[in-house]
């Protein structure tokens, strides 16, 4: 049914469960995959390079915060493919829908940027709003 699944994946609680629904949808639909997506925000990069001192140091980090999805899939034996873009979360993750024709979007609720969700709506809204294709929202 759903043979490319689009995961927003930032290493949330509600990620993760993300994660858990997009890998049972894989595993109910022989020669399904997941493109796992991870942006990247412009404030996120400033406040990775203070924590962090090479970029070796940024890029294990931010492979660490998925990690665990990968390794869920894996244990599944549901084929993944990592991106990590750059940018607004909303627009990144519709752009990457359209552009590569996945068949449905699994995002949480809630991720780990509570204020922006507070103060500008939440990334699953917009994404859910501008997605050609069905988008599961996870509690």
């Amino acid at each position: 049914m759903y043979q490319r699944i689009l995961l927003a994946a930032d290493g949330s609680k509600n990620s993760k469960r993300a994660a858990e629904h997009a890998i049972h949808l894989a595993n109910g639909s022989a020669g399904s995959a997941i493109e796992i997506v991870y942006v990247i925000e412009p404030d996120q990069v400033r406040t990775d390079v203070l924590n962090n001192w090479n970029t070796k140091d940024i890029q294990d980090a931010r492979k660490e915060r998925i990690s665990e999805i990968e390794q869920l899939a894996a244990d599944a034996g549901v084929p993944v493919t990592i991106n990590i873009l750059h940018g607004s979360p909303g627009p990144c993750l519709v752009d990457f829908a359209h552009k590569n024709k996945v068949d449905l979007v699994v995002i949480g609720s809630r991720g780990l940027n509570r204020f922006q969700e507070f103060v500008l709506g939440s990334v699953s809204h917009k994404v859910a709003k501008r997605a050609a294709c069905p988008v599961l929202i996870v509690k």
